[in-house]
């Protein structure tokens, strides 16, 4: 039997570091202190404050929604989104990030059009997609990019 892989993950409710094994992600862990669902299932509403440590500590991959609330794809593609997190939960972190509110995190990242999705990995950007995706057409996209 394969000796399980440490990874860290970054709690969405405290920002703690967890070290937990790759092979008891399904089994629902807890935050080690504040004892929260690690991997909740849902979006992670993150802001400039907590995005780079985020995804610098996170080592399952992130996928980045920028949005903002006045735009219409971007309310549209919101549920294709969730669906993506609580399917895919133990596979990726999904963090939606509003530019309206995290303008730094936003010009840091080049955004220039909304929705723009970004897959990072060990904190690095890997893929980008501009524009809001049918819900096929985003799982094959995730799929792409190894998630």
């Amino acid at each position: 039997m394969a000796e399980a892989q440490k990874i860290q993950s970054v709690c969405p409710h405290c920002a703690a570091v967890n070290r937990i094994d790759s092979t008891r992600l399904k089994e629902a862990p807890n935050c080690g202190r504040c004892h929260q669902p690690l991997l909740p299932g849902q979006t992670i509403e993150l802001g400039d404050a907590e995005f780079s440590r985020f995804i610098q500590k996170e080592q399952l991959p992130v996928v980045v929604d920028f949005w903002a609330s006045w735009c219409g794809p971007c309310r549209s593609f919101a549920p294709v989104f969730a669906q993506a997190a609580a399917d895919l939960s133990t596979r990726a972190r999904f963090v939606k990030l509003d530019t309206e509110r995290a303008v730094a995190t936003a010009q840091q990242w080049q955004i220039r059009s909304i929705p723009t999705l970004m897959i990072f990995k060990n904190g690095q950007a890997v893929a980008q997609q501009s524009g809001a995706l049918p819900p096929a057409q985003f799982q094959q996209w995730l799929r792409s990019h190894g998630i």
